[in-house]
């Protein structure tokens, strides 16, 4: 597909996705350059925003990794009413069934205050690499929205800078308009005075302003697309319902006969955040080959607890058990091991992840091919918009030497007015041609710097003109 058709369908997703303008953003009191256009879409255009809180949310999320190496201190403090019957025996671990303390005692419905309180400090001094190659994938997390985000801005940028040269090109297709509909007015005029004298017949007169409505319908056309390619132009920009002023001049001249210096296309956007996406499936698969090894806990505990039973089992009675009787301490060493059942489920994890990441990685290659092309026909399709510039400037001047010449003889009555109808559509379509022609050249190599993913040389060569 063409790159204008591409940037059309890219204008119309970004116009209808922009929203309201935020309060706040006024644009500048100048006519816009191209660069000033695409700084502007970049600094306030909404998607680039929520790329650029979304590279903060990245970095918090390594920050948040980080702290996995700290200690854990988990305080605790419970406290009850409840019957104390003890039964003898062992019951395997329940979690909606409390534990019950205390000797075996005849069956009573007498209800006691207990209380518990205490702290767990628990930190985990080896963890075989788990907690760095978590960092890690937090680390890749982040690139990848920083890649994320840079191809966001190239996105905008091109899409902006597209339809900024297509609002020049409006423009300049309303001056040939109006050029078109000034010279049938004039001869409009020239032709009925001849009618009016019976020097040609009524139906040149009627020819002719048939030709000059058909001019002004043009006209109308041409505005009307001026418009439209404002208001989309305004939508990229994050300043959608604003009106647009727009210096035209530097793409208006003559573009350089060289083109950009080439780029390799592992350097593009596109392909770093591919790579990207590479970097952070690999990272999983560091996570998982971490999953199989053994967790080590030192661990200390101090804990107390208060109960409102006597040794016999009846009730201290009053407020007895809400304070916290005994005290303990505890330390040592926990060494957790993983689910010796899981290794099935872990092979195909990481057998999944591996698949996950040769697929990247082919999407990376794909990536880089296809780049590759794009530059090349880009530079192709620059060469071809430099020699058609090149030519336009023949074409309008041999135009207008055939409608003065078509006017001459019509005038002298050696020809009729289909050769000067015919002759003014030539120039009319010369001068559309010429006025766009020069910035066709800069859009073709506007594309060429799109398609190598940077637009700073390209801005570069506008500005010096």
């Amino acid at each position: 597909m063409r790159r204008k058709t591409l940037a059309a369908i890219l204008g119309l997703f970004l116009v209808f996705a922009s929203g309201r303008r935020l309060p706040g953003q006024a644009l500048p009191d100048h006519p816009l350059t191209l660069g000033d256009a695409i700084d502007y879409a970049l600094a306030h255009y909404p998607a680039v925003r929520a790329a650029l809180e979304q590279v903060e949310s990245a970095r918090s999320g390594v920050a948040l990794a980080r702290t996995s190496y700290l200690p854990q201190l988990n305080p605790i403090y419970q406290a009850n009413r409840a019957t104390q019957n003890q039964v003898a025996g062992i019951f395997l671990p329940a979690s909606i069934i409390p534990s019950v303390e205390g000797p075996v005692q005849p069956y009573s419905g007498t209800s006691y205050w207990n209380t518990q309180a205490g702290a767990l400090l628990s930190w985990e001094p080896v963890d075989f690499g788990l907690r760095r190659a978590a960092v890690e994938q937090a680390r890749s997390a982040e690139h990848k929205s920083d890649a994320d985000m840079e191809l966001t801005r190239l996105q905008v940028a091109s899409a902006t800078g597209e339809y900024f040269l297509n609002f020049v090109a409006a423009q300049q297709a309303v001056v040939a308009a109006q050029a078109d509909v000034h010279r049938w007015e004039v001869f409009d005029k020239t032709v009925q005075v001849l009618v009016q004298q019976e020097l040609r017949p009524g139906a040149d007169g009627s020819r002719a302003d048939a030709e000059l409505a058909m001019a002004r319908t043009r006209l109308f056309q041409a505005q009307a697309a001026e418009k439209q390619t404002q208001a989309v132009l305004a939508s990229l920009m994050g300043a959608a319902g604003a009106s647009l002023e727009v210096e035209p001049h530097p793409l208006l001249a003559s573009p350089p006969a060289e083109s950009l210096p080439p780029s390799p296309p592992s350097a593009h956007p596109l392909a770093l955040d591919q790579q990207a996406g590479v970097e952070e499936l690999r990272a999983k698969e560091r996570i998982i080959n971490r999953t199989d090894y053994p967790h080590l806990f030192v661990q200390s505990e101090v804990f107390g607890r208060g109960n409102g039973a006597n040794p016999d089992g009846t009730s201290a009675g009053g407020a007895k058990g809400l304070g916290l009787d005994r005290g303990n301490w505890v330390a040592g060493v926990s060494v957790v091991f993983p689910n010796l059942f899981d290794f099935s489920a872990r092979r195909d994890q990481r057998r999944m992840a591996e698949a996950q990441e040769r697929s990247q990685q082919a999407r990376y290659q794909q990536t880089l091919q296809d780049l590759s092309g794009q530059a090349a026909a880009a530079q192709a399709a620059y060469q071809a918009d430099v020699q058609v510039a090149q030519n336009t400037p023949i074409a309008l001047a041999a135009a207008r030497q055939a409608e003065i010449q078509a006017r001459v003889r019509y005038q002298s009555g050696l020809t009729n007015l289909v050769e000067v109808a015919e002759a003014e559509s030539l120039l009319a379509q010369a001068e559309r041609d010429d006025a766009v022609a020069r910035l066709n050249a800069w859009r073709g190599l506007f594309g060429v710097a799109v398609a190598q993913g940077n637009l700073e040389p390209f801005l570069a060569m506008v500005r010096a003109k």
